[in-house]
């Protein structure tokens, strides 16, 4: 059996304010960048800050965005492929 890498690097960034959180996943199969996606997460200006709570909220959110990438990829491979469009 063949193995393969995919790489998934993810970049976070904060506002000076610690109000926004910025989370860039980067998906990269053999050394080169397929897909990328962002996420955001602002804290309520009530909430006291806790940087750890928008750096997972971000990352989760560039993560979801970037399993929805490759959802769409494989429905529609399928779909050229003559089979059913729908992939879960």
């Amino acid at each position: 059996m063949n193995a393969k890498q995919w790489t998934v690097q993810i970049y976070i960034s904060e506002d000076e304010g610690d109000e926004r959180t910025l989370a860039r996943a980067v998906l990269s199969a053999t050394g080169t960048p397929w897909h990328e996606s962002v996420g955001l997460a602002r804290r309520n200006p009530a909430d006291r800050p806790v940087p750890e709570i928008g750096d997972e909220l971000a990352a989760g959110r560039a993560l979801m965005d970037l399993a929805d990438k490759l959802l769409g990829d494989a429905a529609r491979d399928v779909a050229e492929l003559g089979g059913p469009a729908e992939v879960r």
